[in-house]
C-alpha cells in the first residue's frame, strides 16, 4: 500500500504555527519525523536561530524540555498522536515539578483515517494529555493554527504547565491508503 497527503487544506498554516512559536520566543524544537508536521519541522531546521533535535521516542520530549527551560529556553515538543502513550510519565513531570511542555501533536484519527492502527491512541490521546495534567487545544480550521499556538505557549510559558495542540486531519490533510 502507497500513501499519499492530500492536498485539501486552505492556507499556509505550517507557516503561521511556526511564526507563533517565533514570536513566543521559541528557541528550541524537539520533534520525531512526521509527515503532517513535515512544514513546520522543515521551517524549524532552516532557521539557524532555532536548535532541532530529532528524537528517537517522544519520551525523550518532556525531560529535553525540561532541561531547556532550567537553562533559560524555551521549547517546543512536535509529535503524532500515537507518540502520546510513549510520554505519559515523563508529561506528567510538567505539573508536578512546574515547568512548561508545550507539545504540537498531528491529531490521527480526527477526520476520514484510513490507517486502523492510528484509531485507538487517536481517539484517546487527548483524554491522557487531561490525565497528565495538561490543558488541550483542538485545532480545526487552518485560521486557528497560529493564533491557537501563540495561545497555548502563552498560556505553558506563563502558568507552567503542559499544553497539548491537537492539530485535525482537516487542517494537516489525510493521508489517503491505495490499494
Amino acid at each position: 500500500m502507497a500513501s499519499e497527503v492530500s492536498d485539501g487544506t486552505a492556507g499556509n498554516w505550517s507557516q503561521d504555527v511556526y511564526n507563533a512559536l517565533k514570536s513566543q520566543g521559541v528557541t528550541v524544537v524537539a520533534f520525531v519525523p512526521d509527515g503532517g508536521m513535515k512544514e513546520i519541522i522543515d521551517l524549524c531546521l532552516a532557521d539557524k536561530d532555532m536548535k532541532t533535535i530529532p528524537l528517537t521516542n517522544e519520551s525523550e520530549g518532556p525531560t529535553l524540555l525540561a532541561g531547556c527551560w532550567l537553562g533559560g529556553a524555551k521549547g517546543c515538543l512536535i509529535m503524532q498522536s500515537t507518540g502520546v502513550g510513549n510520554i505519559i510519565n515523563t508529561a506528567s513531570m510538567s505539573e508536578v515539578c512546574q515547568f512548561p511542555l508545550l507539545a504540537l501533536v498531528s491529531w490521527r484519527s480526527s477526520w476520514a483515517e484510513g490507517n486502523r492502527w492510528q484509531v485507538p491512541m487517536g481517539q484517546r490521546c487527548q483524554d491522557y494529555f487531561k490525565m497528565a495534567g495538561f490543558h488541550t487545544m483542538r485545532v480545526s480550521d487552518v485560521q486557528d493554527a497560529g493564533p491557537s499556538v501563540a495561545a497555548a505557549a502563552e498560556q505553558a510559558f506563563n502558568t507552567l504547565n503542559g499544553v497539548g495542540v491537537f492539530f485535525s486531519q482537516r487542517v494537516m490533510g489525510v493521508k489517503r491508503f491505495l490499494r
